[in-house]
């Protein structure tokens, strides 16, 4: 079904060969690297003179409701006249405006209030969820996308589109480049042509499954190549490339072909349609064998993406697999709740309590298409399991209801909602205590799906295709897979209606008035104070997380704290909160000592331990800190960051980094990304480092510390990966404002 190749390889006529294969017959070059996509793309957005290390100027950018205040508030704070470049402003995360009062509407009269001063595009609430608009009206072959959203992604389409953290963003609104090594590239390798039934989230969580744990395509491009490819349509491929964020990688881009250019068309812009392929002889740093046909209707369980089986085999193996996800997941949740997933077995079915179809991976047209052509024959039913359905856009619900698919969802006793992230990170159909939702979502972190385990709830998501959950639906929410139903495969032609985004999508684009206010609400507020680093360092340890992976969504939880996000400190309340429920306290304590530092009011304890290691205060950032075995998985949120910086963060210590994003977020927050192994961390323990100034502006890798824990002094070393002459700056500077002030 899937096989990866973990040594470079050449694409020479059509196949992939081992560098011996290739050699034997032609001339190798060291250049051979240039004549992939992802090179001929990214080289093009490269402003730099060097081809190793990029500097990137992107084509457009993109952030929705819960980044774009804090992204603006930056960059206007950093000297913002006008936005350069296409910058697009969705609504479709806080759409529901069902917390906090007026807060959520208010951010979306900034958001208009910013399109007009600066030149930029306002999508309102509920007309298209952020990556159905962008691959509608923006993503285009050779084109370079940058959303403060870690889905961005619209490589089917000929875009290489990251997702990043705000500053990421503000840095391309100032003028500024995206700098990057230039990346791995990973050749996926599809042949075949998918069974009946086997839809795009069946293949996604296929290779998710292969490659996630063993980041085989951490930080690299994954470049889709392959005559399987054809036997996609662009919607199919659409919906597998949204989750490639799920493996880690940088991004994606595909071949393109008469599809793409026939979907261009669909949208009125067959005139940017080019085409987008290898060279003969291009080089890749390794390969994913991806057979299409071999594919299996596929599940995965609570709380990754990778975590995945057909369903068939775990309808065939209930009890033992849904013990052994048990366990596992009680590990993640602590003693906080019990959390049970064997209970879910009924008779010799696995039962579910709903189902749901949403967003940029799942509220595609194609995949709806063929949920109301299963849903026809059968009926959600009376009982407790329910099934709510999201169309990704206004323009793919029209066409929706013009075709039928929309009656016959109804009919069956679906409920069809408008245009809206939430079901993807905890703000919709927040199912019941102990319950087992199966979404064609992103993701199915811990309480992403809405529940708070520190309230005694939990409840948990399963990733499927919206095939199976439809069949599943009209079987009683007992688990089916889609390939056990008959239905019409048939997609009606798909026309675009550009009057629905024509008569209400604000597109200000150098249209600038510099005249206009920005429209504040009491939410609304700017960034606090933050202090440059100076030469010494002292960081108290105030969390120890212990798990494999850590994702944002345990730094800052999604859900209706999203409605806080344009108020750094009062976010920062729920930093950890659903992790490490004690951090927030603990931080603000380390911060007041801080305060009496610098106030000359320094405690006798602080005090005492400072002088065990023989640091001088009088020129001393002081601060706190988390360990995480492997933080930063999942969302581009910056807020995963910045609330720890703004509760006195100083800087990470992990074994490792889960994603760049992430990382790069704590630098534009001008937190220290320590790299540390062999240490066992306790709460309390202060850490050292000397003249740590002077050896970040000088390059060094490896710092000297001291680890003072009660009355005892231990010595250690800590490391970083290189940083950019920028990115020391920053941190020296304190943040990214500081650095553009």
């Amino acid at each position: 079904m899937l096989k990866l190749v973990d040594q470079p390889v050449y694409l020479s006529k059509g196949k992939l060969v081992t560098f011996d294969e290739f050699k034997a017959k032609n001339t190798v070059s060291d250049d051979d690297y240039k004549k992939t996509m992802a090179y001929k793309i990214m080289s093009s957005h490269n402003v730099g003179e060097d081809d190793s290390h990029y500097r990137i100027k992107f084509d457009a950018l993109a952030s929705h409701d819960i980044t774009y205040v804090g992204i603006i508030q930056t960059a206007k704070a950093s000297g913002l006249k006008e936005f350069p470049i296409p910058y697009v402003l969705t609504n479709c995360h806080n759409s529901l405006c069902a917390v906090g009062g007026t807060i959520n509407e208010d951010d979306h009269l900034f958001g208009l209030s910013a399109a007009k001063k600066y030149g930029g595009i306002f999508v309102p609430a509920n007309e298209a969820v952020i990556h159905s608009y962008m691959r509608e009206m923006f993503a285009a072959p050779y084109k370079m996308i940058l959303g403060s959203d870690s889905h961005t992604r619209y490589g089917a389409l000929g875009t290489m589109a990251i997702g990043e953290g705000g500053p990421e963003l503000v840095k391309q609104l100032l003028n500024r480049t995206y700098d990057i090594n230039r990346p791995e590239v990973i050749a996926i390798y599809m042949t075949g042509k998918p069974k009946k039934g086997v839809g795009p989230q069946d293949v996604a969580l296929a290779i998710i499954k292969a490659v996630f744990k063993c980041g085989f395509v951490k930080n690299k491009v994954m470049e889709f190549i392959g005559d399987g490819i054809s036997n996609l349509s662009v919607e199919y491929r659409n919906a597998i490339d949204v989750m490639t964020t799920e493996t880690t990688c940088l991004s994606s881009i595909w071949k393109t072909d008469d599809a793409v250019k026939e979907y261009l068309s669909e949208y009125l812009r067959a005139d940017e349609y080019k085409e987008v392929s290898p060279d003969e002889g291009a080089r890749y740093d390794g390969a994913v064998y991806v057979e299409l046909d071999k594919i299996e209707p596929m599940i995965a369980l609570p709380f990754h993406p990778s975590n995945a089986f057909t369903i068939k085999e775990l309808n065939e193996n209930a009890l033992d697999i849904l013990r052994e996800c048990e366990i596992e997941c009680q590990k993640q949740i602590g003693d906080r709740v019990v959390f049970n997933l064997t209970d879910k077995i009924v008779g010799k079915k696995v039962k579910v309590s709903q189902g749901v179809v949403a967003g940029c991976s799942g509220g595609t047209y194609d995949n709806l298409c063929q949920v109301a052509s299963i849903l026809e024959h059968g009926k959600v039913g009376s009982d407790a399991f329910a099934l709510s359905i999201y169309p990704g856009s206004q323009p793919t619900m029209l066409k929706l209801v013009e075709n039928g698919a929309v009656a016959k969802m109804i009919k069956s006793g679906a409920i069809v909602k408008p245009a809206f992230c939430g079901p993807c990170f905890g703000a919709g159909d927040v199912p019941c205590n102990n319950g087992l939702s199966i979404r064609h979502t992103t993701r199915n972190f811990m309480s992403r799906e809405g529940s708070k385990p520190g309230e005694k709830q939990i409840a948990s998501v399963a990733l499927m295709d919206a095939r199976s959950i439809a069949a599943t639906a009209i079987n009683g929410g007992c688990l089916t897979p889609a390939t056990e139903v008959d239905f019409d495969e048939t997609v009606p032609k798909f026309t675009f209606d550009k009057t629905i985004y024509e008569n209400r999508v604000y597109n200000g684009f150098k249209k600038a008035d510099g005249k206009a206010e920005l429209v504040y609400g009491p939410n609304i507020a700017d960034w606090p104070t933050i202090e440059p680093l100076k030469d010494n360092l002292a960081m108290k340890v105030v969390a120890v997380i212990k798990d494999p992976v850590t994702t944002t969504d345990e730094l800052i939880p999604s859900g209706e704290t999203s409605s806080y996000r344009s108020n750094p400190l009062r976010l920062a309340e729920f930093a950890l909160s659903r992790k490490v429920p004690e951090y927030v306290q603990r931080a603000k304590a380390v911060k007041k000592e801080n305060k009496d530092i610098l106030e000359g009011k320094i405690n006798e304890q602080v005090e005492a331990t400072l002088a065990l290691a023989g640091v001088d205060t009088s020129d001393l950032s002081y601060g706190s800190v988390i360990y995480a075995v492997k933080p930063g998985d999942g969302s581009a949120r910056e807020q995963a960051a910045s609330c720890q910086r703004v509760l006195g963060g100083v800087a990470n210590l992990a074994s490792e980094y889960a994603t760049k994003r992430y990382r790069s977020n704590l630098i534009n927050w001008g937190m220290i990304p320590f790299l540390t192994k062999d240490i066992e961390y306790n709460l309390n323990d202060v850490i050292v480092v000397k003249d740590v100034a002077e050896k970040l502006k000088r390059g060094d890798t490896e710092f000297e510390a001291l680890l003072v824990r009660e009355d005892k002094v231990s010595a250690f070393k800590l490391h970083i990966d290189p940083l950019t002459d920028d990115e020391k700056d920053i941190i020296l500077k304190g943040c990214l404002i500081n650095y553009y002030a």
